[in-house]
C-alpha cells in the first residue's frame, strides 16, 4: 500500500455540532509497531463531545473518535500477533471515525470468533469503563447495594447486568418510564425517574427507600451535575461515589468537608485509560467483555446506526438523551 485519502469526520475548530464535517484526508502505511485498519464501526462517546467543544483541548482540525473496530489491511514493522484480515477492535485510537486508521498494536485486542464488528465497537469501551468501575473502583461482594444513573445508556446498561452477576441488589435512575423498564429487564431490583425530583434530598430518601431504608454502598454516577448532591446523600457509611463522567455538565467544586459530613465517604473520578494502562490490564478486560458478548451472557443494545455524514445527528440524539444504548458510525 501508500499513502492515500479517505473519508474522515473533522473537527474544524471548537464548538457545538455544526463544526463537524466529513473531509478527505490523507492516511499513511503503518509505522513500527502500528496496524492499517479498515473501519466497520466507530463507538459514538460522550468524552468527543467534550474533546469537540475543547473542553478537553486539542489542536484543530483533528480526526475525531476514539474506539471502533475493523479488519487489519496492513501490518507496520516489528508488530507480531496481528496479521491481514483479522477482525480487531480498540478503545483508545484517536482518529476512529473514518474509513481507516492507523492503531497502536499495543491498543488492538482481537475480536472473538461470532462476534460481530458493530457489537465489538460498541462494547469495548463501554465495557471496559463498567467492568474496571465494577472490580477496581469499588470491587462489588454478594450483598453490597449500587445505585447506576442514567441505567439505560450504554455504559448504565453493562453496569446493571456485571453489578447483579457479582451478587449485588442493584437501584437504577433513568429519565423515562421505557428506560426505567429497560433497567429492569436487565436486571435491577428497582428503577426511578430521576428527572421526577427536582430536591436531591427527594431522590435521595427515593433511593434508600427503594434500599430498605438504607445508604447504598456505591454509586456509578455518569451524569455529574444533575445527580452529583442526591448521589452523595444516598451513600451509606464509608461509602463510595464512583463519579466517571458528566453527561449533565461538570460538578462545581465540592467542599472536601460534605465527604465527613456524609459520613467518611469517598470521592473519585475515574477515568479508563488509568486501568487499562498495562497491556495485561487491557487484556484482561477486554478479554471478559467480549467473551460475554460473546457467549450471550453479557447484552449489548446498539441503539442507533449512522452513516459516516450523519455523524452530527448521532451526537445530537446522544446529546439530547434520545436513545438508549450504544450508537455507532458506519464509515
Amino acid at each position: 500500500m501508500s499513502d492515500h485519502e479517505i473519508e474522515a469526520l473533522i473537527v474544524t475548530r471548537p464548538g457545538g455540532r455544526e463544526v463537524l464535517e466529513v473531509r478527505p484526508t490523507a492516511i499513511s502505511d503503518p509505522d513500527a509497531g502500528q496496524l492499517l485498519v479498515r473501519v466497520a464501526a466507530s463507538g459514538v462517546n460522550f468524552v468527543e463531545v467534550y474533546q469537540r467543544e475543547g473542553i478537553y483541548r486539542l489542536p484543530t482540525p483533528f480526526v475525531l473518535g476514539g474506539e471502533g473496530a475493523g479488519t487489519v489491511i496492513a501490518v507496520g514493522p516489528g508488530v507480531s500477533g496481528f496479521e491481514v484480515g483479522q477482525l480487531v477492535c480498540w478503545a483508545a485510537q484517536p482518529g476512529s471515525h473514518a474509513q481507516e486508521v492507523l492503531v497502536g498494536a499495543d491498543k488492538a485486542v482481537a475480536v472473538p470468533e461470532g462476534v460481530q464488528p458493530e457489537l465489538a465497537a460498541a462494547a469495548l469501551l463501554q465495557g471496559m469503563t463498567a467492568h474496571y468501575l465494577i472490580t477496581s473502583t469499588y470491587s462489588l461482594q454478594p450483598g453490597d447495594s449500587a445505585l447506576v444513573h442514567a441505567a439505560a445508556g450504554g455504559v448504565g446498561q453493562l453496569l446493571v447486568q456485571l453489578a447483579k452477576s457479582r451478587g449485588a441488589l442493584v437501584i437504577a435512575t433513568a429519565g423515562s418510564d421505557a428506560k426505567c423498564a429497560r433497567a429492569r429487564e436487565l436486571g435491577a431490583d428497582e428503577a426511578l425517574r430521576y428527572d421526577r425530583y427536582d430536591d436531591p434530598a427527594e431522590l435521595a430518601a427515593a433511593i434508600r427507600a427503594a434500599n430498605g431504608g438504607r445508604g447504598v454502598s456505591v454509586v456509578y454516577d455518569g451524569v455529574g451535575q444533575a445527580t452529583f448532591d442526591a448521589s452523595l446523600a444516598s451513600l451509606t457509611r464509608r461509602g463510595v461515589l464512583a463519579l466517571f463522567g458528566a453527561s449533565s455538565g461538570p460538578v462545581p467544586p465540592v467542599d472536601p468537608q460534605r465527604l465527613n459530613q456524609g459520613g467518611s465517604l469517598f470521592l473519585t473520578r475515574p477515568t479508563l485509560g488509568d486501568y487499562i494502562a498495562t497491556r495485561d490490564e487491557l487484556l484482561w478486560r477486554s478479554g471478559e467483555i467480549l467473551t460475554a458478548v460473546a457467549d450471550g451472557t453479557l447484552a449489548v443494545e446498539i441503539g442507533g446506526r449512522y452513516p459516516l455524514h450523519e455523524a452530527a445527528q448521532a451526537y445530537d440524539d446522544l446529546e439530547n438523551r434520545r436513545t438508549q444504548g450504544k450508537l455507532v458510525l458506519l464509515p
